[in-house]
């Protein structure tokens, strides 16, 4: 099939290099010239394992393309994605400026019928202000051409996102035409083998089906945390407690894991989009933005514990830092937990040596170079002068270290486990003071 994707962040980059590796045409559009040649001259501006050899493959099998050229593009495509941002504005809830400039431009240049895909994470009601952007340029045109539009949310995690769109967990296509329901089927087949993943329903239904994911994901993370900070006061161990919970086939394991707060580019945005949507409605939804609030003040608990430890005297300090992505496998710090952490601790007068195995270009763009900040090029030399280290993301890297060498390279040892990857004994049974997220004893050292 002949494709167009109209955006080359995460998720066009990602589902255009997938649906071409499958054996169609695949064109991606981007406004931005220089990511294009980048693109062109097969430079990946996203660390995603396994993207840039999806990308190189398919590149070398000219079914992938890049280009500015958006006219091309939509004489090209039997079905047009729109994959484009959708940044929250400041009321909180999704700009979709970008998807309706590419909707109108899509009117602009329609000349033969195509179905349309919101596949950026949208407001519910999208689907009929690009349906009408697009009509009214074709009035404008003075042409009659016939167009669906569907609504088929990305179900992507960071980090493996290149597994989960070449075998999807399900595949949500929202549409009332059967047309349009035909030609999707047709494009997901090479997905939908093993067993059907395909779930069918109406536009809007599709639309809130991407929020109520993130928001139920969401809602888990936080709730593990008011678990932890219970568990932290009663003298409980919140990892004792998750087994427990998670043995319970009505909960599962999945997203129970406490520590300090989610962040990246889905989670902390859609909460607040569907908040946003259900204010617009007439309605509060208290429960949203409970999961939001603590989730807010979870990001500080990292800082508290180290405060706490340190009476309070943080000028002078330096700590070590292991993660600064906001999960493992990406080099995203968008709301990432260490950003408040450095913040913290740079207000405090502390020194930050930070390693993270994929985010210190990131880290760079952000901060700029600074005194407080030295990014290390391995754990070990984040360690250099350090009094304590601190892990905030779990990268894989740092999961078995050698705990008595760590006690001889910090100044005052002392270890504080954001995402609970250590067992407290060996860690103080190598002379390290351990604290972790709602391990009970955290709380009175």
């Amino acid at each position: 099939m002949r494709i167009s994707i109209f955006g080359t962040g995460y998720v066009g980059l990602v589902t255009g290099a997938c649906v071409a590796d499958v054996g169609n045409d695949v064109v991606c559009v981007d406004i931005d010239a220089h990511k294009v040649e980048r693109l062109n001259a097969g430079e990946i501006p996203i660390y995603e394992p396994g993207l840039e050899d999806i990308v190189s493959a398919n590149r070398t099998r000219k079914t992938l393309r890049f280009t500015t050229d958006a006219a091309n593009a939509i004489a090209h495509a039997q079905v047009i994605f729109i994959a484009v941002g959708t940044p929250p504005d400041e009321d909180g809830s999704a700009d979709l400026s970008h998807v309706l400039t590419v909707a109108r431009t899509i009117g602009q240049h329609l000349d033969r019928y195509a179905v349309i895909v919101n596949k950026s994470t949208v407001a519910v009601g999208t689907a009929d202000r690009v349906r009408e952007a697009i009509a009214i340029e074709l009035a404008a045109r003075a042409k009659n051409i016939e167009f669906d539009v569907v609504s088929n949310p990305e179900f992507l995690k960071e980090g493996d996102a290149v597994k989960d769109c070449l075998r999807p967990d399900r595949i949500v296509i929202g549409s009332n035409s059967a047309r349009a329901i035909e030609q999707m089927k047709a494009l997901y087949a090479p997905f939908n083998r093993n067993h059907e993943r395909i779930v069918l329903m109406d536009v809007r239904s599709a639309e809130l089906t991407k929020y109520a994911a993130n928001a139920m994901l969401a809602t888990k993370i936080s709730f593990m945390n008011e678990m932890a900070n219970i568990a932290e006061r009663v003298g409980a161990d919140i990892e004792l407690v998750r087994h427990g919970i998670g043995s319970d086939p009505r909960i599962g394991y999945s997203f129970i894991y406490p520590g300090a707060g989610y962040g990246g580019s889905c989670f902390p945005k859609d909460v607040r989009a569907l908040e946003h949507i259900a204010r617009s409605h007439g309605y509060q939804a208290r429960l949203l933005g409970m999961v939001e609030a603590v989730n807010d003040t979870q990001k500080e608990k990292l800082y508290e514990l180290i405060a706490r430890h340190f009476g309070g005297a943080l000028a002078g300090k330096t700590i070590a830092v292991w993660g600064l992505a906001f999960k493992p496998n990406t080099d995203d710090m968008r709301e990432a937990s260490s950003r408040r952490l450095l913040e913290q601790l740079w207000a405090a007068g502390a020194t930050v040596r930070a390693y993270d195995p994929e985010a210190r270009d990131e880290a760079r763009r952000i901060f700029g170079e600074r005194g407080d900040l030295v990014l290390c090029a391995d754990a070990d030399m984040a360690l250099d002068g350090a009094d304590a280290l601190v892990i905030v993301t779990e990268w894989k890297a740092f999961w078995s270290p050698d705990f008595a060498r760590i006690k001889d390279r910090l100044r005052a040892p002392a270890i504080f486990d954001g995402r609970n990857i250590y067992d407290p004994h060996l860690v103080e049974a190598a002379g390290i003071a351990y604290y972790g997220i709602g391990r009970g004893r955290s709380l009175h050292k």
